[in-house]
């Protein structure tokens, strides 16, 4: 008798524990407080939608990566980064600028901006205004085709931030008399 008296309150305790992470959860949404979303989600941003579909170490000795980036190698002790993003136009009638202001933030406050990198490179992330319908990367082109299937963010962190997570990628809309500018954010999966 005395474990079933045991089992019922435990299985008591469990349910109140749920019950009250169920309510802090809501009061948590209540505040305003969002939370990053995850690699591989869409959210919209600024009218436009934005999918951050992998972020991947880049290895500039092999075949595959040279042709995300020709520039130097990064230095002893950090390593690039790709981040790979689809941002589309789900309106019928409206062109909208995409967002140029990408921050990718660190659990100890550290902030780090992409690479610039040459308009020519077929798997930059380049901003642009977005017809309804359109993409970055366009439909058919290199870097839609690829394995990342996005336009990239090159990123140089030093090894050691890299191991500060999550890292946080935040993505600001330009403001128009639409859509006001707005920063939602990303776990980049490292």
């Amino acid at each position: 008798m005395a474990l079933r008296n045991r089992t019922l309150a435990a299985c008591a305790l469990a349910l109140t524990l749920a019950a009250t992470l169920t309510a802090c959860g809501s009061d948590h949404h209540d505040l305003g407080v969002e939370e990053p979303a995850r690699e591989g989600l869409s959210i919209e941003i600024g009218g436009l939608n934005y999918n951050v579909f992998i972020t991947r170490q880049l290895n500039l000795a092999i075949t595959p990566d040279k042709a995300y980036y020709e520039g130097p190698p990064a230095e002893p002790g950090n390593t690039l980064y790709g981040v790979f993003i689809l941002v589309c136009n789900p309106t019928e009638d409206e062109t909208i600028l995409s967002a140029a202001d990408f921050v990718v933030t660190d659990n100890q406050g550290e902030e780090f901006e992409p690479i610039e990198l040459p308009e020519e490179n077929a798997f930059a992330y380049n901003q642009r205004e977005l017809t309804p319908g359109e993409c970055i990367p366009q439909d058919g082109s290199v870097a839609q085709q690829g394995p990342t299937a996005g336009s990239m963010l090159l990123f140089d962190f030093p090894l050691e931030n890299t191991e500060n997570r999550p890292l946080v990628l935040e993505v600001t809309s330009p403001g128009t008399d639409d859509h006001p500018a707005e920063t939602k954010s990303f776990f980049l999966d490292l």
